[in-house]
C-alpha cells in the first residue's frame, strides 16, 4: 500500500489514503500495539477532522479509549504520550507535504517510534487483508486540553529575548499555536495563522522556494535570526542575519554551547549518517562522544534512547532531546537556539560568525539520482573509491559513508522511491568538484 512509509503513514488524501482505510488502521492498530488508552492529536489540514473521526471510530470499535487532544503540534503528542503515560499515540499530519496530503505518525508506550520495521509492516498487512471487523464493547472518547501543561514545560527553556530582532515563519502550520505565548510580540511574524490551505507557501522549509519570504524579511528587518517551522512543528530551520539558510546539521554542533558547556559528565550526541564531518570535529572540543546512525525519527530517536544521549539531530532539521522523551521538537529547539544566539550577541558575535567557526567545508547538499539498480550502483561507487585509497572511517548502514583525510561521501537508497541520494564534502571546492565528477560519471551508467 502506497501510504505506508519507512517512518509513518502518509499520502494524498482520497487517493493513497481515505476514511475507510483510516478506520481499518484504527481498528487493527491494537493488534500491533497493546493498548487500552490512546492519545490522538491532529494538524489543521482540511482532511484532519474526517481522519480523526474515522480513526477514533476504528479504535473505539476495537474497545480502545481515545483521548482527543484536538489541534496540536506533533511534538505535543509525543510529550503528552510520555507525560500522561498513554499506551500509544497517533498524530494525524502529513508534516511538510502539500495541502492535499495527510497521514499518521504512530508511537508506542514511552514514546517509542513505530516505523515499518517494528509495526507498520504488520499493520499494513492487516489493513490490506480480508480480515473482517468484529466490533467489541465500544471504547470512549474524551477531550483533553494539554496546552497549559505543555506550555509550562516549554517555558522552562524560555529566556528574555528582548535584545534579539527576530523573523519567524510559521508556514501557516501548528507552531502558530504558541506564537504569542513563547515569542511575545517583539518580532516579525510570517504566515502566522494556522490554515490547512497553506496560503503563504507549502510547509516544507527545506525547499528553497519556501525560504524566499523569510530570507527577504530577515534582510528587510535587519534581524539577528530567522526561524522557520514545518507544518507540524517537529522540525525547525534557521536563517542567519545575512539572509542565508543554515544547513540544519550544523545546528547540532551549535547546540553544544547549551547542553555541553557546563557539564562535567561525559555525554553522547547522535547524528545521522549524512551530517557534516565538521559537526563531529566541533563536538570534539566538548566533553562528548558522537554516535552516527540512520536517517529518520524511527531510528534517530530510538538510538538516542539506546545510548542515553543528551541530544541528537539530523540534516532534515529534526532535533531530539533526552529531556523530551528522546523525541524531536521544533519549538524546544528554537528556544535553545535563541538562548545561544542571545548569549553570543552579547559578546558581539553574529549567527553567521558562529556557523563559519563550525564549518568551512565545501558541500554538495543531498543530490538525487533516479536509479532502479540502487544496490549495484552503490557498490560500484564504494568499490571504486576503496580501490583508490583506504578510508579513515567506513559505515555500511543506511547506504554507505566513506571518510578520507580530505573529503567524505554518503550514498544511500530512498526507502520509498527509485532514487539514490548522494552527499559529499571536501576541504576545497576544487577537490569536491573532482570527486563528485567521478561519482556522477559512475552513476550515469546506471540511469536508464
Amino acid at each position: 500500500m502506497k501510504a505506508f512509509k519507512a517512518y509513518d503513514i502518509r499520502g494524498e488524501y482520497g487517493k493513497d489514503l481515505n476514511k475507510e482505510m483510516v478506520y481499518r488502521i484504527g481498528y487493527f492498530l491494537p493488534q500491533i500495539l497493546p493498548m487500552g488508552n490512546i492519545f490522538v492529536g491532529r494538524d489543521v489540514r482540511l482532511s484532519s477532522d474526517e481522519m480523526f473521526d474515522a480513526l477514533a471510530d476504528g479504535l473505539t470499535d476495537a474497545g480502545v479509549n481515545v483521548t482527543d487532544a484536538g489541534l496540536t503540534t506533533t511534538p505535543m503528542v509525543y510529550w503528552g504520550t510520555g507525560k500522561y503515560d498513554f499506551d500509544a499515540s497517533v498524530m494525524i499530519t502529513a508534516s511538510h507535504n502539500p495541502k492535499n496530503h495527510n497521514g499518521l505518525k504512530i508511537s508506542a508506550k514511552n514514546v517509542l517510534p513505530v516505523g515499518y520495521d517494528n509495526g507498520l509492516q504488520k499493520l499494513e498487512a492487516l489493513v490490506d487483508s480480508d480480515e473482517k471487523v468484529i466490533k467489541k464493547t465500544k471504547g470512549t472518547i474524551r477531550q483533553l486540553d494539554m496546552k497549559p501543561d505543555y506550555l509550562a514545560f516549554l517555558n522552562q527553556y524560555k529566556k528574555d529575548y528582548s535584545g534579539l530582532n527576530l523573523v519567524i515563519d510559521y508556514c501557516n502550520g501548528m507552531a502558530s499555536l504558541f506564537a504569542n505565548d513563547l515569542f511575545g510580540e517583539k518580532y516579525f511574524p510570517l504566515n502566522e495563522k494556522a490554515d490547512g490551505t497553506f496560503p503563504g507557501h507549502e510547509p516544507n522549509p527545506l525547499d528553497p522556494v519556501n525560504q524566499v519570504q523569510i530570507k527577504a524579511a530577515v534582510k528587510k528587518h535587519k534581524a539577528d535570526l530567522g526561524i522557520i517551522f514545518d507544518g507540524d512543528a517537529d522540525r525547525v530551520m534557521f536563517i542567519d542575519e545575512k539572509g542565508q539558510f543554515i544547513s540544519p546539521d550544523l545546528i547540532i554542533a551549535l547546540f553544544a554551547h547549551y547542553f555541553l558547556k557546563d557539564t562535567g559528565k561525559r555525554e553522547r550526541v547522535v547524528h545521522d549518517i549524512r551530517t557534516s564531518k565538521a559537526v563531529g570535529e566541533y563536538l570534539a572540543k566538548f566533553n562528548t562522544d558522537v554516535t552516527i546512525w540512520r536517517v529518520g525519527r524511527a531510528y534517530g530517536a530510538t538510538k538516542l534512547r539506546e545510548v542515553n544521549g543528551i541530544y541528537g539531530g539530523e540534516l532534515a532539521g529534526h532535533y531530539y532531546f533526552r529531556d523530551f522523551y528522546y523525541s524531536d521538537s521544533g519549538l524546544m529547539a528554537s528556544l535553545i537556539m535563541l538562548d545561544i544566539v542571545d548569549e553570543f550577541k552579547k559578546q558581539g558575535k553574529t549567527v553567521s560568525d558562529l556557523i563559519h567557526n563550525i564549518s568551512s567545508y565545501a558541500n554538495t547538499g543531498e543530490v538525487n539520482f533516479r536509479i532502479e539498480r540502487k544496490q549495484q550502483a552503490m557498490d560500484t561507487v564504494v568499490s571504486y573509491f576503496k580501490e583508490q585509497e583506504t578510508p579513515t572511517a567506513y559505515y555500511d548502514f543506511d547506504g554507505y559513508r566513506l571518510e578520507f583525510p580530505e573529503w567524505w561521501f554518503n550514498i544511500r537508497p530512498s526507502n520509498t522511491e527509485p532514487y539514490l541520494r548522494f552527499l559529499a564534502e571536501a576541504k576545497s571546492s576544487k577537490l569536491l568538484d573532482e570527486k563528485t565528477k567521478q561519482v556522477y560519471d559512475i552513476l550515469k551508467t546506471f540511469i536508464d
